[in-house]
Parts: C-alpha cells; structure tokens; sequence
C-alpha cells in the first residue's frame, strides 16, 4: 500500500551517495519487470477485449500474469482479481463483507447493546493496522454502518493473540481483518492459528460466516506466503512492496461461489465483473514478472535480506553499544520479517526524525510514511507494541532489500555515528 518514504521527498537529492533503507515503504523495479512492462507497452497495446492482434497479446499477458500472481501465493489463476493496488483490494474486502452480511442475515429483534441498532454487521481489526484498514473499519464506524472491534497486540510479543480475536467474536461478526506481517516492527501475525479456530467457529455458528482477510503487503517477496497454509478467504497483493508497479491483486478462494465478492464499480465486465475497467496491461505484466521472479528465486532474496539485517544489528550494537541500541523488531516468542531493523539509538536529543534529517546518506524513515506528517510524535504502532514513549520517538525504521550490501550496512551505520555525535555536541 502506499508507504513511500518520508526521507525521499525530493527525488533530485537522491544520487550515488545516498543508501536508500526504506525497502518497506516501496521498492524500485527489477530491470526484468520494467522491460516486461516496456515491451506491453509497445507490443500490447490493444484493449484485451478486442481480437485484433494488439488485443490478442494484451490478453495473453494478463492471462500468464494472473497465472504468475496466482503461483506466487499458491493459488488458482481464477482466485485472482486485479486492483489497483492494496487499499482498494482491502476496501474490495470490507464492501463484500457488508454485502454478504446484509444477504445472508434475517431481521431480527434483538438489539444490539453498543449502538442500539439491531444486527449490525460486526468486524474485527487489530490496532497496528495499515490505514487502508483502520480508517476503512473507523469510517463504517463512524457511518453506522458496522460495529468494529480493534484487538490489541500483546505488550509482549507484538502479535494479535489469537484469544483474544476469539473472544472478540460476536454473533454478528462477519470479517475479521488481520494483517500477515507489520510495517514498521516487521512482526508476525498468527494468521493459520487463527484461521483454524475460526473454521471451528463457523461450523458451530447459525448466523453469516465469518470471513478472514489477511493484508500480506509486507510479507510477499520476503517469506513464503501460501494461501492453502493460511487458509484465508482474502489475501491483500501490493506490487510495489516486491520490485513490481504500483498494481495490487486481491487473492479471493473461488470467488462468488465458495467466498463471496461483491464489486464496488460497475462497467464493461472485466475481471468477471468483480472488477471491471479496461485492464492496465502494461502495469499487470510488471506485476507478473515481479511475481515470477519471487517465485522462483525467494529463498535467495529471503537468505540475503536476513543474512543483511544480521550483519545491521551487529555492527549498531558494535559501534554504539549494547546499552544504547533498543530493537523495537525484537519481541520474545514473535517470528519476523528478514529486512526490518526497527531501532532506537538512545538519548535525549536522537529523536529519529532529526537524526534522518541530519545524516548524509542513509535514506529511511520512522515509520509508515502514511504517517509522515505526524512530526516528532512517536509511532503509535511502537506504543501499542509495549515500547516506551522515549524509545520510541527515537525509532528508525531500517528495511534492507534484495541488493542491500555489507558495505551499505557499514557506511550507514558510520554516518548515523557522525550525525549523532554532531547532535550530541549541539547545544
């Protein structure tokens, strides 16, 4: 989703000498996807509904494109239905919920004690959702439209407790949201334990089944993700999180039989009508490539990305000391991304925006750039996490990606120590 680096406003400053560490945010393109795009944009031109030759191609490359997509999360070319990319896929999500609810429920008399609105549709969220998500489910709020409930992560382990989603559960719930791994402390959520207690749920249940929907935007491209081990209903694809263009897909299990999805637009049919508008060929090759890439070379790129981040948090703890380096990506008993080093380097005058603002060639960020304009307020993702408000307005979020070096690692981490030994001695 739409996570840009607050460090790389002004594209000009970037040259040879700056380090770009905000692989979380977005990532450029693979040569091999920008020339799958270049060459639809020559060859493929033509509407993908048309039969003339130009036509023919555009529709030959969604087709395999849908294929490679599919492949990558371990489902079926049909399961998959092109976006624009992740906040209208999770959008996508939270309208067929409603829609669904609003199908399959009866009029009933009982009142529900929140709102006082009976049957309301009901729909649960952990509190360090992306915005695409938490706004959405606040905005249903907001309208009358839903009741929602936002789980906590645990203080502990940064992830959604699988009991407690469970406890949240009322007759009316309809979706639970949750996302499969977090933007800015690259933690874990426990998507197939809580997929398997919900399947024993829904055969219990007499009202609409409750639907699971993972958001996977940070996940795919860094860890195995299979949608027959998590088991999910929907599964949120962001192209720009994996060396691809700013494309999205939303995973759907056999959409409109065996998992409803109700379109939000209305059109000329494409995407079996779940999604119509005249296809963005040249953007859904890039998505493809992109896809077929991860698919065939991610042990290589996770192998790097973690072996990378290792060699990171050796030599931060080397140059300034255990006792001043908090990881805020370390939490007992969580699993995490390979790439994220989320990182307080203690002291009174190191809050992370100035030091990013200060240092000479490390391009990052604090946190999700969605969140850019918050200024010197701490991550409220990190406060949920249980981590102290001092540490945490000193957090830089380092995100290492597929080509990131040791000799990166090393001049990052000497000019984060020059620009902070010059912010020490400032008065």
């Amino acid at each position: 989703m739409a996570d840009d680096a607050n460090a790389t406003s002004d594209h000009a400053e970037i040259d040879v000498d700056r380090i770009y560490m905000d692989y979380n945010a977005t990532t450029p393109l693979e040569p091999e996807v920008i020339q799958a795009i270049s060459d639809a944009l020559r060859e493929a031109w033509g509407n993908p509904s048309s039969s003339y030759v130009a036509g023919v191609k555009a529709k030959k490359i969604i087709n395999q494109s849908r294929e490679n997509v599919a492949r990558m999360v371990g489902g079926k070319a049909e399961d998959i239905i092109f976006t624009s990319g992740g906040t209208e896929s999770n959008n996508l999500v939270f309208h067929t919920a409603l829609e669904h609810f609003k199908s399959c429920s009866r009029p009933t008399k009982q009142k529900n004690h929140q709102n006082g609105d009976a049957g309301l549709p009901h729909i649960i969220i952990s509190n360090v959702e992306h915005d695409s998500i938490k706004l959405t489910a606040e905005n249903l709020l907001k309208e009358g439209k839903a009741d929602v409930t936002c789980v906590s992560v645990s203080t502990v382990t940064a992830r959604v407790e699988v009991e407690d989603v469970i406890a949240a559960v009322q007759p009316t719930t309809c979706l639970i949201s949750i996302m499969l791994a977090n933007n800015e402390t690259g933690v874990l959520m426990p998507i197939r334990e809580i997929s398997q207690r919900i399947k024993c749920l829904n055969k219990q249940r007499q009202g609409p089944r409750i639907l699971l929907h993972t958001d996977a935007a940070q996940a795919l491209g860094k860890i195995r993700v299979d949608v027959c081990d998590l088991d999910v209903d929907y599964l949120t694809i962001v192209g720009h999180k994996f060396y691809a263009p700013r494309i999205g897909a939303l995973y759907v299990n056999c959409p409109g039989t065996r998992t409803p999805l109700h379109p939000m637009l209305f059109g000329g049919g494409q995407e079996r009508n779940f999604r119509p508008g005249t296809e963005n060929t040249a953007m859904i090759a890039g998505l493809g490539k992109a896809a077929e890439l991860v698919t065939s070379n991610l042990s290589d790129y996770e192998s790097h990305m973690r072996n990378t981040r290792l060699y990171l948090e050796q030599r931060l703890k080397a140059v300034f000391g255990e006792e001043k380096i908090h990881f805020n990506s370390h939490f007992p008993g969580s699993d995490s991304l390979p790439n994220t080093c989320n990182v307080s380097i203690l002291g009174p005058k190191l809050q992370g925006h100035k030091v990013l603002s200060n240092c000479g060639r490390l391009l990052a960020s604090v946190g999700a750039a969605c969140h850019s304009d918050s200024g010197d307020r701490p991550s409220h993702i990190l406060l949920s996490c249980g981590v102290a408000c001092e540490v945490a307005a000193n957090a830089l979020r380092l995100s290492v990606g597929r080509e990131t070096s040791c000799a990166d690692v090393d001049a990052v981490v000497e000019d984060l120590k020059k620009t902070m030994k010059l912010m020490e001695e400032t008065d």
